[in-house]
């Protein structure tokens, strides 16, 4: 397993473990984005779709706030970009 696969493997892990999501789908991009300046300081890129009973009732911006708080200590260094698409199990239904 290559760093960004690891990588990838703990941010659904610590997303599965905080959300106990219905789906979790972590996609690296970082090779899509060679030669950025994050790329440069080997923080990944990284979509996200995620759907957990802990959203509803939740806004957008209030669940992109829970997801950057449980990624926290992995942003800046280890992840440059993330893209999240997070939804409750009835709107991912639709």
């Amino acid at each position: 397993m290559s760093g960004a696969d690891t990588r990838a493997e703990r941010i659904r892990s610590r997303l599965t473990a905080t959300f106990s999501p219905a789906e979790c789908l972590v996609e690296d991009e970082s090779a899509q984005h060679a030669g950025h300046a994050g790329a440069a300081s080997g923080g990944g890129h990284y979509r996200i779709r995620l759907v957990s009973d802990l959203f509803e009732g939740k806004n957008r911006l209030n669940r992109h706030r829970l997801v950057y708080d449980c990624l926290s200590d992995l942003m800046q260094q280890e992840i440059h970009a993330l893209a999240i698409v997070a939804l409750s199990p009835s709107e991912a239904k639709n």
